[in-house]
């Protein structure tokens, strides 16, 4: 299945659903990967949208 190409800069609300579900426990590389944007864009969007890691993921990956 071809991936829908986005217009620059807009967020489908099914991106949106999608970083609102991984975003907390994957690593955002892989986030970033899955919705095929880069991870710089990822980082900050999630940030505007002020969403956070779990302590639990960043315990995993020995950040907390």
């Amino acid at each position: 299945m071809a991936k829908k190409k986005s217009v620059k800069g807009i967020w489908t609300k099914a991106e949106v659903t999608l970083l609102k579900k991984m975003f907390p426990n994957n690593v955002t590389v892989k986030v970033a990967a899955k919705l095929g944007r880069p991870v710089e864009n990822v980082k900050k969007k999630a940030s505007r949208m002020g969403l956070k890691k779990t302590k639990k993921h960043l315990k995993s990956i020995g950040r907390a």
